[in-house]
């Protein structure tokens, strides 16, 4: 096996980093929510707690510091006098009725007098603002929760790709499985060619993308995902393995990627897995074993067959030759 560097893992991510956005960083403050999606749980979680933290914190000092100016800390054993909150002595009692109010307790100790503007219209700042981010803080991580990335852990992909030939055509082959009983919605599937070429003009192109037909024409590529499935691509005139033979196969380097997309029945949400086939993971004259048997009553799938194939005569030319 040949190691190299690859566009698309076989777990599915990308391997592209941007670097030198420069002024363009300022696009991800502009869409700052999905930026909080697309972090890590570990930041995610950090964030969230520094965001509460310090909001309760201020929040609090603010009500500390009208307490202080009114005089209130000195006071507030006094019955005669009344105090913009009652019972507030301290930083704790005024960070502990933050909490009440927010939080809408209610412990019905501390509470606001009617002879305190500026208490009032501190209670609706702070009302306003608790429920501004309470959306977007908790919105972010229902979010980030709900999405379905773990769904696609359960869509399989064959470990290769194999060419042989079908219903007499030459073939590039892979094969597809869904773990879970619930099926995927409307599941297509759709391959791409990665591999760099030059133009009639000179021009390089690294990463050329092309598209692999698996049946766009016919309907093939909506898949009925309820049992392991194989994919076929025809080799003909018009497919980008035109030239591909047995022999410069060995000597070719490309990388087909494999998007598989679907709606998750349970959610109702879109679901995108992916994986990709280098050169050295292409076995030429190759076809997958049968993991489909029928049982008493329903259908046996073997997925330790999963991965497995047998070796078919094939001839090593290419459909060109």
């Amino acid at each position: 096996r040949r190691e190299r560097q690859r566009f698309v893992d076989k777990n599915g991510r990308c391997n592209v980093q941007h670097g030198n956005l420069g002024g363009e960083s300022s696009r991800y403050l502009s869409d700052l929510f999905t930026t909080l999606v697309d972090l890590k749980w570990r930041w995610n979680l950090l964030i969230f707690l520094l965001t509460y933290t310090v909001a309760w914190l201020v929040m609090a000092s603010m009500w500390w510091g009208i307490a202080y100016l009114r005089g209130d800390l000195h006071r507030a054993h006094d019955d005669a006098y009344s105090p913009c909150v009652a019972n507030v002595y301290n930083f704790p009692s005024a960070f502990l009725f933050f909490i009440e109010t927010e939080a809408t307790i209610g412990y019905g100790h501390r509470y606001i007098t009617e002879r305190c503007p500026e208490g009032i219209v501190l209670f609706l700042f702070q009302s306003l603002l608790g429920s501004i981010v309470d959306a977007f803080l908790i919105g972010c991580m229902f979010i980030k929760m709900s999405q379905p990335k773990k769904r696609a852990e359960t869509l399989m992909f064959s470990h290769a790709a194999v060419v042989s030939q079908r219903d007499g055509k030459l073939c590039l082959m892979f094969r597809v499985g869904n773990l879970r009983n619930s099926h995927m919605v409307s599941a297509q599937i759709r391959c791409k060619l990665i591999k760099s070429r030059q133009t009639p003009e000179g021009e390089f192109l690294p990463l050329d993308q092309c598209e692999l037909d698996v049946g766009f024409g016919t309907g093939a590529d909506q898949l009925f995902l309820v049992s392991p499935l194989t994919i076929c691509h025809e080799i003909n005139s018009k497919s980008p393995l035109f030239c591909l033979s047995q022999r410069s196969l060995r000597s070719e380097q490309f990388e087909i990627v494999v998007i598989l997309e679907g709606i998750v029945e349970t959610t109702g949400m879109t679901c995108q897995a992916r994986t990709s086939y280098t050169e050295d993971e292409v076995l030429w004259g190759h076809r997958f074993l049968p993991v489909m048997s029928l049982e008493d009553g329903f259908f046996h799938v073997d997925y330790s067959q999963f991965h497995a194939t047998f070796e078919v005569p094939t001839p090593p030319y290419s459909v060109k030759e």
